[in-house]
């Protein structure tokens, strides 16, 4: 069978060998680039609907599965897997599931910023004081894009556009979470905007960061705080599968308890949603954290505007 996947290819892939040895059913992956993540497996999905290749798609975000769901391009499936996890991370009609998510983090370099001065908020990445320190991957593929839709949802066109016009002016633009991970622990950068992943990796590795979980408070002058931005991987049967039988059964393989572990126990450290599964993220704090609310349905019909936005500010930023 043939599964698309914007996972990253070190972590899907052993976990896809794992379903062939207990199954016998090969899988053939066909994995993202950094500088598309998730956006180029879909339009490709989008370009093949007449006769789909692919029979299941991993995205690592849920906007842009939403968005081949708005264009009818999902099949329904009631996978018994997906009824375990909270109705907020599934489709009512089982177009897609949510599971393993990852949240969007401030990777911070202790030996640049000490903790008295240690940023706490996504709007640090527009505060003057930071300008050219501070980092965050183009928002136009991957998760990035994806907290760009989510904040043109919660916040209207007006407050997020500005928002983001005054981000690409104080902000260094670099190709990817991995890539604003990496120069904040080398010290090219004081902090930025990332995946749990990627900084986790850095954590780990022994480098001089540590891991915000931003928006744990209220902004100045609000009554409530924005929240952490968690975002599911997402998993999908295309309309039209060549191998339907051999989809169900993976994408209940990968909902079920023992990937979420093993996805929270591996290098990528991610988020269980199945309330069933008690392995926590090595990522994540001990303490109770303020999820942001979203409405991904809302993001997937802000992505267009979004995107066209995002496209025309960050085309030439580097």
């Amino acid at each position: 069978m043939i599964v698309y996947t914007s996972l990253d290819e070190e972590f899907s892939k052993p976990i896809f060998a794992e379903f062939t040895r207990e199954t016998g059913i090969e899988v053939r992956g066909q994995f993202d680039v950094e500088s598309t993540k998730s956006v180029g497996l879909t339009q490709r999905i989008m370009k093949e609907r007449a006769r789909p290749p692919c029979d299941l798609f991993w995205n690592n975000e849920a906007v842009n599965t939403l968005r081949l769901d708005r264009e009818g391009l999902l099949a329904d499936y009631d996978s018994p897997m997906g009824r375990q996890f909270p109705p907020q991370y599934r489709s009512p009609t089982g177009t897609w599931h949510g599971f393993a998510a990852r949240a969007r983090v401030l990777i911070v370099n202790t030996k640049l910023v000490s903790e008295a001065e240690r940023p706490d908020s996504i709007f640090d990445l527009v505060d003057p004081q930071w300008k050219d320190r501070c980092g965050i991957a183009k928002p136009l593929a991957g998760t990035t894009a994806t907290h760009a839709a989510c904040l043109f949802a919660a916040w209207g066109d007006e407050r997020a556009e500005a928002f983001f016009a005054a981000l690409k002016g104080n902000c260094r633009v670099l190709g990817g979470n991995k890539q604003v991970a990496r120069a904040v622990a080398g010290g090219e950068l004081a902090f930025g905007l990332t995946d749990t992943d990627d900084a986790i990796v850095e954590l780990e590795a022994g480098m001089p960061v540590a891991i915000v979980f931003p928006d744990q408070r209220p902004a100045v002058g609000g009554d409530v705080a924005l929240g952490t931005l968690k975002i599911p991987n997402t998993l999908a049967i295309i309309r039209g599968a060549e191998r339907r039988t051999e989809a169900e059964l993976l994408l209940d393989y990968l909902l079920s308890p023992a990937v979420e572990e093993r996805l929270a126990g591996g290098p990528s450290a991610q988020i269980p949603l199945n309330p069933a599964v008690t392995t926590r993220s090595r990522a994540a704090p001990q303490d109770p954290l303020v999820w942001m609310e979203v409405d991904f349905n809302t993001a997937a019909a802000k992505w267009d505007h979004a995107a066209r936005f995002l496209r025309d500010e960050f085309a030439t930023a580097e």
